[in-house]
C-alpha cells in the first residue's frame, strides 16, 4: 500500500518552492503508509503537484517509483493500491502493440490509461486502489476510488488550493487549511461511531465515494468551484447498488450443490490472486467462518505453512483465540497469537486519534491495531475475511431485524403509534431500550426500523452543541434500489455505508499504521456480484446466516472445529472503562475539559458517565464515541477554537 497527496492551485497562489514545500510536509505525515520510498512531482506553470509514499509489495525495484509518467508523456499518476489482474492487462496491452517489459501494476495502469482511456481501464481492473491521474493534454485531474471503498481519498479546498490525500493529516499541513468542525458530521459520528461518506469531520472536506471518478478541470480551479458542486460531478463506474439490483433480477438457476462448487472455485481464485506478493505474506485469523475459509484456501495453495495471527481477550464472551488455535493446528499453519489486557489497551488508546485521523469509535479498533503490529513483525501482506457478514447474512441483527419488522407490520398503524405515544409520555431515559422500542413502533418501513436498531446513540442532537443530522445518502441510495425484501435491504445498506465507512476504515488505518497491507478476497467485486445472484435461502435460513459459507468451510475443515455461535471482533470496553481505563476516561470527561472544548453538552455527557458508573454498563457504546471524540479533539486542540455555529 501507499499514500498519495496533491495540490492544484492558481498559478499565482503558490510559488514553485512553496508548492514543493507544502507537498513535502503532506507526504511526511504519511510515511507509515509507505516507508520504502517517496516521490514528488511539480508542474509549476500549471500549479499542479503530486506526492507519493511507497510501501513496496510488488516490483521492489526503482522502476516502481512514483509519481509515474506514462511513456507518451501525457499522464502523471500517483497511485495507492493493488491491481490483482495486472498481468492479464499487461498481456492484453502487449497484444495491441504496447511495448514494455516487466514493471508492476502502476506501470500497467498508467499505460493502459494511455492506450484505452481511464474509463475502459478502470473497468478492467480487479483490485483495491485510490489514485490521482493528471492529464497534461486536457489539463484535467481525476481522483479515482475502488469499487468497494477499500482505499481512502479525501479532497477539498485550502484557500485557493484544491488539495487531496489518502489521510486527513496530510491535508492539515496546508497553511490555509481551516479545520472547521462539521457539526453535522459530528452528530452523525456520535450516532453511529464513524463519519459516513461523503462527509468528513471537517467542513468542506469530502471523501471520494466508492466506485467513483471525480473530474476536476482548470475552470473548476480558477472559479474555485464549491465542493458540493464538485462532488455532484462524480461519475460512478461501478456500484454495489447496481450489483444488488442486477443480481436480484437475474438470479442463478443453480442447485445448492452447484452454487457451493461455483462459489468455492471463485473464492479460491480470489484468494489465489491476492497471494501474489514479492514480500512475506500471511493472514489475520479469528477462527470465524470467513477468515477460516480464507486461511483454508490459502493453505491449499501455499507450498509451506501460512503464517496466521490471532488476537484474544481474557473475557470468555469475546475470546475466539482458543478456537482459532485449534483450527490453525488442524490446518497446519504457522500460528501466532496475542492476548490483550486493559493495561495494553491503555497503552495504545493515546495513539488512536493519530492513527484513525478523524473521530472513530468501533471498539475493535484496539485489537485490529494490535494484531496489525503483531503481523507486521513477520509479514508485509496479510489476507482477511472482511465482507463475509455483509454479503452472506452473517450479522445477527439481520435476523432480529426481519423478525421485528414482521411483528411491527402485523400490528395496525394506529395501534403502533398509540403505544409509541404512551411510551413517550412516560419520558424514559434518552439512552434506553424503551426509546428504541418507541422508534421501532413509529418506523414506516423496514429500512427506517433497521437504522433505528443499529443506532448507537439515540439522541445525538442532545450531545452535540449546535448539532444537526445531515442528509443520509446511504438511506436514500438503499431506497433507490427498490428492493422489497427486508433482509436484502439491510445487507445492501451495510455494504453501502457500514462496510466502507466503519469496517474498511478500521482495517485501512490500523494496518497502515503498522505499514501492513491487508487484502480481502470476499470483497473481490466478482464475489460481490455472485453473492447478489444467490437466492436468499442460500445465505439466511431458520434464523441463521452464511448458510452457503458454512457448507464451503465444511469441505475444508471438520465441522466440530467450526460450528459455534458467532462472536464479534469487539473489545471488552465496558470492563476496561470500569477498570484500567477509568482514570483516563474521568480525565477526558471532566466538566472543565468538556466546557473548554465547546462542542459537546457537558451536562448530558456527565449524566451518561454517572449512569454508567452506577451500573448501566451498556452505555459504554455511546461513551466510547464521546471518549474517542474527546481524545481526537484534544490531539488537535487548535480545532476546538474553530467550531462554527452556522
Amino acid at each position: 500500500m501507499c499514500g498519495i497527496s496533491g495540490i492544484w492551485t492558481d498559478r499565482d497562489s503558490l510559488s514553485a518552492d512553496a508548492l514543493q514545500g507544502t507537498l513535502h510536509r503532506m507526504r511526511q505525515t504519511m510515511i507509515h503508509r509507505g516507508p520504502d520510498d517517496a516521490g514528488l512531482w511539480v508542474d509549476a506553470p500549471t500549479g499542479v503537484g503530486l506526492a507519493h509514499n511507497r510501501l513496496s509489495v510488488m516490483d521492489l525495484s526503482p522502476n516502481g517509483h512514483q509519481p509515474m509518467q506514462s511513456f507518451c508523456g501525457r499522464y502523471m499518476l500517483a497511485y495507492n493500491g493493488e491491481i490483482y489482474n495486472f498481468l492479464k492487462i499487461r498481456d492484453d496491452l502487449k497484444k495491441e502493440g504496447c511495448a514494455f517489459e516487466g514493471g508492476g501494476d502502476t506501470r500497467v495502469l498508467v499505460e493502459a490509461v494511455s492506450r484505452w482511456g481511464l474509463f475502459r481501464t478502470i473497468r478492467q481492473c480487479n483490485g483495491m486502489f485510490a489514485f490521482a491521474l493528471w492529464d497534461k493534454e486536457k489539463q484535467k485531474l481525476f481522483l479515482v476510488r475502488d469499487r468497494m471503498g477499500k482505499k481512502p481519498l479525501y479532497y477539498g479546498w485550502a484557500g485557493n488550493c484544491f488539495i487531496f490525500a489518502s489521510e486527513l493529516k496530510a491535508l492539515r499541513q496546508h497553511p490555509d487549511f481551516s479545520g472547521n468542525i462539521d457539526q453535522g458530521a459530528l452528530t452523525s459520528f456520535l450516532k453511529t461511531s464513524y463519519v459516513p461518506a461523503p462527509y468528513s469531520i471537517y467542513k468542506g472536506i469530502y471523501k471520494v465515494m466508492p466506485g467513483a471518478i471525480l473530474s476536476i478541470t482548470r475552470r473548476d480551479i480558477s472559479e474555485r468551484a464549491d465542493v458540493e458542486t464538485l462532488r455532484q460531478k462524480e461519475t460512478v463506474y461501478w456500484s454495489v447498488l447496481n450489483a444488488a439490483g442486477n443480481g436480484i433480477k437475474n438470479p442463478f438457476q443453480y442447485t445448492e450443490a452447484e452454487a457451493v462448487r461455483a462459489l468455492d472455485a471463485l473464492l479460491l481464485d480470489a484468494v489465489s490472486c491476492r497471494m501474489d506478493s514479492d514480500v512475506p505474506l500471511g493472514a489475520l485469523f479469528s477462527g470465524g467462518i470467513d477468515s477460516s475459509i480464507v486461511v483454508s484456501l490459502m493453505q491449499e495453495i501455499s507450498p509451506c505453512p501460512v503464517k496466521t495471527f490471532t488476537v484474544g481477550f481474557s473475557s470468555r464472551d469475546m475470546d475466539e483465540a482458543v478456537h482459532a488455535k485449534k483450527l490453525a493446528r488442524h490446518l497446519g499453519t504457522d500460528h501466532t497469537e496475542i492476548y490483550v489486557t486493559g493495561k495494553e489497551a491503555m497503552d495504545i488508546v493515546p495513539n488512536l486519534p493519530k492513527i484513525y485521523d478523524e473521530p472513530f469509535a468501533d471498539s475493535s479498533e484496539i485489537p485490529m491495531t494490535l494484531i496489525s503490529k503483531l503481523a507486521r513483525t513477520k509479514v508485509t501482506v496479510a489476507l482477511t475475511g472482511d465482507g463475509g457478514d455483509e454479503l452472506f447474512g452473517g450479522y445477527r441483527r439481520y435476523h432480529r431485524g426481519v423478525k421485528a419488522w414482521k411483528a411491527n407490520r402485523f400490528a395496525p398503524r394506529f395501534l403502533r403509534h398509540g403505544l409509541a405515544g404512551l411510551i413517550a409520555r412516560q419520558k424514559p431515559a434518552v439512552e434506553s431500550k424503551l426509546i428504541k422500542f418507541e422508534r421501532d413502533l413509529r418506523a414506516e418501513d423496514s429500512l427506517a426500523m433497521y437504522v433505528n436498531r443499529i443506532t448507537g446513540c439515540m439522541a445525538p442532537l442532545s450531545l452535540a452543541v449546535n448539532g444537526f443530522e445531515p442528509r443520509s445518502f446511504c438511506l436514500e441510495t438503499t431506497r433507490d434500489a427498490h428492493i422489497t425484501n427486508a433482509a436484502n435491504q439491510m445487507m445492501l445498506m451495510d455494504l453501502i455505508d457500514y462496510l466502507p465507512d466503519n469496517n474498511l476504515v478500521k482495517v485501512d488505518r490500523a494496518s497502515m499504521s503498522a505499514s501492513l497491507e491487508l487484502r480481502s478476497p470476499f470483497l473481490d467485486y466478482r464475489v460481490v456480484e455472485f453473492a447478489w445472484r444467490l437466492p436468499l435461502h442460500m445465505k439466511m435460513k431458520h434464523g441463521k446466516g452464511k448458510i452457503i459459507l458454512k457448507t464451503i468451510l465444511n469441505r475444508h475443515a471438520p465441522q466440530e472445529l467450526t460450528d459455534r455461535p458467532k462472536r464479534g471482533f469487539g473489545a471488552p470496553v465496558a470492563d476496561w472503562l470500569a477498570g484500567d481505563l477509568r482514570e483516563w476516561a474521568e480525565a477526558m470527561l471532566s466538566e472543565t475539559r468538556l466546557r473548554q472544548g465547546g462542542l459537546l453538552n457537558p451536562d448530558m455527557v456527565r449524566s451518561l458517565w454517572s449512569a454508567f458508573l452506577a451500573g448501566r454498563r451498556k452505555l459504554h457504546v455511546i461513551l466510547w464515541n464521546i471518549l474517542m471524540f474527546q481524545a481526537w479533539s484534544g490531539d488537535y486542540p487548535h480545532l476546538q477554537l474553530k467550531n462554527e455555529t452556522n
